[in-house]
């Protein structure tokens, strides 16, 4: 999910100046279209973070209810536009395999299944995005994202103690 809302503020940033290559001197578009075709873009990466959001909650324990309340649509309907995404995450998880499918969407897979196999390691990357991207006098900390990692028993039962 952070790295859904990291990708998406890097999409919107990337819109925020206008470069003087970019306007005509009335102010008009020199490229008519791109303004829009990068807006939809923002927009697409927006449904990937809610749909990342919504995985997480549903892997954190909520119920459709919860989903459904939140997102102001009923239970059914935000089974319907989650289930398969949550069923896709979890399969990502349990498989070995790793992806099925080629080109981007294989590449896609590939690396949202390397972040939930290496959570540290993404949220180590996603902490120094966090830091080069501070805004304001807010206290974040050397770890905004990998300090809310928490290790399952599982996971500290099976590793092997560092040798110093």
């Amino acid at each position: 999910m952070a790295y859904e809302a990291c990708e998406l503020a890097d999409l919107a940033r990337a819109n925020v100046p206008i470069g003087d290559h970019e306007l005509n001197p009335d102010g008009t578009t020199r490229v008519p279209g791109a303004v829009l075709a990068d807006a939809a873009r923002v927009l697409a990466a927006a449904q990937r973070f809610l749909e990342a959001a919504a995985v997480f909650e549903r892997v954190g324990g909520a119920d459709w209810q919860l989903v459904g309340d939140v997102l102001d649509v009923s239970p059914h309907t935000a089974r319907v536009r989650f289930a398969m995404s949550e069923a896709a995450f979890r399969e990502e998880l349990l498989s070995s395999e790793g992806p099925r499918s080629g080109g981007s969407a294989g590449e896609v897979t590939s690396l949202r299944a390397h972040m939930s196999r290496e959570p540290l390691e993404t949220a180590l990357d996603l902490d120094d995005w966090v830091l080069r991207h501070k805004d304001g006098d807010s206290d974040l900390g050397t770890t905004p994202v990998s300090g809310g990692l928490v290790r399952s028993d599982a996971q500290s039962r099976t590793e092997r103690p560092k040798s110093s």
